[in-house]
């Protein structure tokens, strides 16, 4: 049975990252690009040029994991790079971009921790 991993923070990775890469070249990337331990608890994920292939590379406890997602249609909607290597984003919006939805959902209910009552 495969183990369910507890997403803590997402960490994504701006620009085109070659996926002929494996887990050492993302790890390096992890640790001299984004200049992050690459054996934390967080999640790394990694997009190619055309924006349909998405690595993620995660540590557990005595190795790393390698998730690898293709879309057949469509392009998951990446974050355009910025002023720094990366962004961090939560589990809620790692779900959207895995469904091919921006991160930046404007009418999405917010989570109940951020909900303002008046």
């Amino acid at each position: 049975m495969i183990k369910q991993i507890t997403i803590e923070r997402v960490h994504l990775a701006l620009g085109p990252t070659d996926l002929r890469k494996s887990i050492d070249g993302l790890a390096l990337i992890v640790e001299h690009v984004l200049k992050m331990d690459p054996f934390s608890t967080h999640l790394f994920a990694f997009c190619n040029k055309r924006q349909n292939l998405i690595k993620i590379l995660v540590w557990d406890n005595n190795g790393f994991w390698i998730h690898y997602k293709r879309l057949e249609n469509g392009y998951f909607r990446w974050p355009q790079k910025e002023a720094g290597p990366s962004v961090s984003i939560n589990e809620r919006q790692f779900r959207w971009l895995l469904d091919g939805l921006s991160i930046e959902q404007k009418d999405a209910h917010k989570p109940a921790n951020e909900r303002v009552f008046i």
